[in-house]
């Protein structure tokens, strides 16, 4: 049973059923005719095969019907299926049964019936088979339990069961068993285990059919003590430690796998002589059955496997879980309290069985005997079993189920609704690309094998910085207006752009003997009008990138203060003003405290973070009061505060006020620390601060500002936030590779830990202008790879890797991803001229797509295609092979001998590259010789040029059967039919050219052609020319 679901909506898997094998052609009988056959068995009839199953009208009905009205399969009344011994079921009114796959549709077993097993091969109601129906069950129970009371008792039940179902009941024959229930459409319809044990069934079919078995055979079992035949106490078994039923967990494993029970006890039982774990193996199963037949259990008949259900962790019940139960019309049913005593679990811890982990009673591999592990498949596709990624822990997972899930590389181009857009895969990977290749480039040359790979390294420089970050704001703005991007998106892109502001002010450079000096005179014209501000002077550079890095603060925590000032109320003036300074809004914060009438505060902010006299001054005054006694609590708290924040007492002023860590940074820089100190300093004292604990930590944005789309856990220390890490790469240019692999991680600046497609070039620019060197980010790489070959840009996910550095330990790290993306996604680029040229512009070789396109041809079954590639990448071997096995003879038959003379003579340039040349394509070539030389007038007609000839066709025949002997069953039947035709051709030429010359001449050419690999019928009506000339000649001496 197969779930298939996806990370970010459903992920649909087709059923693989081809529609074209459940209308082959059926066997009919001849008395139908034959033309019959051919023409309604092959497009109209239902399929049937299973010897137990029958339905009215049956195959030979429907073809007459077929035969006088035709449509009849489209509309046939009352259309029945059934299987002996179990049931039928009445399809009421028309039912179109044309192509319909009964076997696989239909399915009876004991007590139940079901139709359409598989939901995804399910039609509507009212559809195929899943329509109105009456359904007769055949129930086996016991005469002696059906009479009077016990009768109205068992229909009762019998009634009650049909209408839990969903279905309406009918009737109950009790003399022939016969349950008759009418459904409005299909599912699984029947007695449950705990169904029968109530209504007391007799379970003694499950042994043996009625009659071959009564209830006098049926031995009895103490069930204090479950021994297994082997002698091994069932209670003290894996499952048993498990809480379940030994005996079942044995029967089911026996039902799935009985060719196969003595290796699966293997481990249990190695104390014991392999002819005994032989002997157990099937005894087991009687014993269990009969065990199970004594306990009024499900009959041991093979049914397929289906889902476990979840075991109820907050049932109040303290008793061990028992009987495993197998059907999904179970589920919310109470379990069975087994005798067993075994483990009991508990589950008040998480363990690998329990809580948040799997929330199954026991995993597939315990269940079905086997190891299940994860596997991926290509685009992301994760096969696994248990709880699907993308359910939440509440949801309760069945741990047979093998799931199917995609994960959610595209989420970074969905809206709001989870759509992909089409403008936002530009915007977000093709822009920024086609910027990136903008840009100027070293190449790097590298040989791989005959063939140089052009890598690629962005090179760059901090007095172009300004411009680059500013194209990469422009993409990020054009995103935002994107219509139908969710909250959280909007978030991550207004972070990006305040990212690459960053970039720009922490790593940018000034020419300083060019016309692009700059000065401060203002912040806002420092940001904004910089080519229009005059010289300055080497010395005061650190000081204008310390004033460009408090405007960027100003504008990152801008709209934080603002929504923090619209949550209070006009009467919290003083409360506004402080919201103000920490976000260094000075002049708002003078105004308000003016339009209040209060000056002298006024006059204070407005030399807040200025000189240190201001602020000692500031300082001095509140220790005097201090000094002297002075109550603090005639003075409104919030006026105290803003005294502390001008005298540069950050934690004073706070108290246990929360603040975020880009304010605090702010408060740190602008009212504590020296106008002058420099911007590594400013930094670093955070840094202590953070070390110490006494400053917020720098979360990643997504955490501190949210809104989240999902929940995240965050513990403290885990990550920061990006725009941090490059505050510490501005501080301290060698930082390690550790630091720098968590700095270009998503988390850093995303909730999508798979998104990492403006991380990217982030990372590119600042190694491209020299901020740091480092050659193992290479999961940084891949990961942008892995997103663009799931929105099938192939051709950009190889320039990717083209960037990424050359390595001595891995060199040809480059070429072998290139050639894997050419292998795995050859149908998207090979079909989109645009990639195709893309990837040829890039310096890839064109005999590595050649390859890639020959195997996908060769996969698809278009072999001449395969071969035409095959050539064109020198893959000389791999070439002839096709052309010998699949090419030539469908050439040759078709009298395509040009073709076969252009593709054996491209091929012959290289035959030293080929094995067995003279025994494969060579063949073909010498026949075009030599028959081109017997088609040459010959103006010599000289006797020992035949005979020359006559050498050549002989040595000719001999390399036939060689070959023959050499490809042996590799080559096809139509292949020996050219090699035939090659020979009766030669022969015929041989026999042509031979008329007019001696008797011993044309006698030795008859002993050449009878060397041919030719038919029998060819070969003999030769030799009846050779005897006949023989005769003649006879005749000739003779006379």
């Amino acid at each position: 049973m197969v779930s298939v679901t996806s990370s970010e909506g459903e992920f649909e898997m087709l059923a693989s059923d081809n529609i074209w094998a459940q209308s082959k052609k059926r066997k009919i009988s001849a008395d139908m005719g034959t033309s019959l056959n051919c023409v309604y068995s092959e497009f109209s009839l239902p399929t049937l095969e299973s010897s137990d199953y029958f339905m009215e009208p049956s195959l030979k009905e429907l073809i007459a019907w077929e035969h006088t009205d035709t449509g009849y399969c489209s509309r046939v009344n009352d259309f029945t299926v059934g299987r002996f011994g179990y049931g039928h079921i009445k399809f009421l009114g028309q039912t179109d049964v044309r192509l319909l796959n009964i076997d696989q549709i239909v399915k009876f077993d004991r007590h139940e019936v079901v139709v359409y097993e598989d939901e995804k091969d399910k039609p509507v109601a009212g559809e195929g088979l899943n329509k109105a129906s009456i359904v007769t069950l055949i129930l086996k129970i016991g005469s002696q339990r059906l009479k009077g009371k016990a009768l109205n008792s068992f229909v009762k039940k019998l009634k009650h069961s049909t209408e839990r179902q969903g279905a309406h009941f009918i009737s109950f024959n009790p003399l022939n068993g016969e349950w008759i229930f009418l459904v409005n459409h299909f599912s699984r319809f029947g007695l449950t285990e705990d169904d029968e044990d109530d209504i007391m069934m007799d379970d003694a079919a499950m042994l043996q059919h009625p009659g071959e078995m009564d209830d006098s055979d049926v031995p009895e079992a103490d069930d204090q003590d479950l021994v297994h035949p082997a002698g091994t106490l069932l209670s003290h078994s894996l499952p048993a430690h498990l809480g379940l039923d030994p005996v079942k967990m044995q029967e089911m494993r026996m039902l799935m796998f009985p060719a196969e029970e003595t290796e699966e006890f293997d481990g249990l039982f190695s104390q014991e002589k392999q002819s005994l774990r032989k002997e157990s193996a099937r005894p087991s199963l009687h014993y269990s059955a009969l065990k199970t037949n004594h306990k009024n259990s499900p009959p041991a008949v093979r049914r397929t496997p289906l889902a476990l259900l979840g075991y109820n962790a907050s049932n109040s019940d303290p008793s061990p879980p028992g009987t495993i139960l197998m059907t999904s019309q179970n589920k919310g049913m109470p379990l069975k309290i087994s005798k067993v005593e075994g483990f009991k679990l508990d589950l008040k811890c998480e363990t690998p069985i329990s809580g948040s982990h799997s929330n199954n009673v026991v995993d597939a591999a315990l269940f079905m005997g086997r190891s299940f592990r994860v596997g991926w498949g290509p685009n992301g596709i994760l096969v696994h079993s248990g709880t699907p990624v993308a359910k939440t822990d509440s949801w309760k997972g069945f741990s047979s189920i093998i799931t199917m899930e995609k994960v959610a590389l595209d989420k970074v181009v969905r809206d709001e609704n989870n759509n992909v857009k089409e403008e936002l895969v530009d915007l977000c990977f093709v822009s920024p690309l086609e910027l990136h290749k903008s840009m100027s480039h070293e190449i790097a040359k590298v040989e791989v094998g005959p063939f140089k790979l052009k890598l690629q390294k962005l090179v760059s420089n901090r007095l172009t910085l300004a411009e680059i970050c500013r194209n990469y704001v422009e993409i990020i703005e054009r995103q935002l207006d994107v219509t139908g991007l969710p909250v959280a998106a909007r978030t991550r892109l207004m972070h990006q752009v305040m990212i690459w502001e960053l970039i720009k002010v922490l790593f940018s450079a000034r020419d300083i003997g060019g016309h692009r000096e700059t000065n401060v005179a203002d912040e806002e014209d420092i940001m904004h009008d910089k080519d229009s501000l005059p010289e300055i002077e080497l010395e005061a550079l650190p000081l204008v990138r310390r004033a460009e890095f408090s405007y960027w603060l100003q504008e990152s925590v801008c709209h934080r203060v603002q929504e923090e000032i619209s949550c209070l109320n006009d009467s919290s003036e003083l409360k506004q003003i402080f919201s103000l300074l920490t976000g260094r809004q000075l002049d708002a914060a003078v105004e308000l405290a003016a339009s209040r009438g209060d000056v002298r505060l006024g006059c204070l902010l407005s030399q807040a973070g200025g000189s240190m006299v201001n602020r000692s001054d500031v300082a001095r005054q509140l220790d005097l009061w201090r000094i002297n006694g002075l109550d603090f609590n005639f003075m409104e708290k919030d006026r105290v505060r803003l005294y502390e924040l001008l005298a540069g007492n950050i934690p004073g002023s706070l108290g246990d006020t929360k603040l975020d860590w880009k304010r605090f940074l702010g408060l740190l820089m602008w009212y504590q620390l020296p106008p002058d100190i420099s911007l590594p300093e400013i930094i670093h004292s955070y840094e202590q601060l953070l070390l110490e604990g006494g400053a917020p930590y720098p979360v990643p944005v997504y955490i501190d500002e949210g809104p989240l789309e999902e929940e995240v856990n965050w513990s403290v220390g885990g990550r920061f936030d990006l725009a941090y890490y490059l505050m510490l790469l501005h501080a301290d240019e060698n930082t390690g590779s550790g630091v720098l692999k968590t700095m270009f991680s998503a988390v850093s600046s995303t909730h999508d830990a798979l998104d990492h497609h403006m991380i990217w070039h982030q990372r590119a620019i600042l190694e491209a202008i020299g901020t740091f060197s480092s050659n193992d980010l290479h999961v940084l790489d891949m990961s942008l790879v892995s997103q663009l070959l799931c929105l099938g840009l192939c051709h950009w996910a190889i320039y990717v890797v083209l960037q990424m550095p050359h390595r001595d330990d891995f060199p040809f790290l480059q070429a072998n991803l290139i050639r894997e993306i050419l292998f795995q996604y050859c149908e998207f680029w090979s079909t989109q001229e645009i990639q195709r040229q893309f990837i040829e512009e890039l310096g890839v070789p064109s005999a590595w797509m050649n390859e890639a396109m020959a195997v996908y041809c060769n996969y698809h079954g278009d072999l001449l295609k395969a071969l035409e590639h095959y050539l064109e990448s020198y893959n000389w071997q791999r070439a002839h092979t096709i052309f010998m096995t699949s090419v030539a003879h469908s050439l040759f038959l078709s009298a395509k001998h040009s073709e076969i003379w252009r593709l054996t003579t491209c091929m012959e340039e290289n035959k030293e590259e080929i094995a067995d040349w003279d025994l494969g394509a060579g063949i073909y070539v010498s026949f075009y010789l030599l028959r081109s030389s017997f088609l040459e007038v010959n103006t010599m007609a000289e006797l020992d040029s035949f005979e020359s000839r006559a050498n050549e066709c002989r040595e000719f025949f001999s390399r036939l059967k060689e070959s023959l002997d050499a490809w042996g069953c590799r080559l096809p039947v139509d292949a020996r039919v050219s090699y035939s035709k090659m020979a009766e051709e030669i022969c015929c030429l041989l026999q042509s050219n031979g008329e007019g010359s001696s008797s011993d001449v044309r006698l030795s050419s008859y002993d050449t052609m009878a060397n041919a690999p030719l038919p029998e019928d060819q070969r003999s009506c030769h030799l009846q020319e050779a005897i006949s000339h023989f005769t003649s000649f006879l005749s000739e001496t003779a006379s």
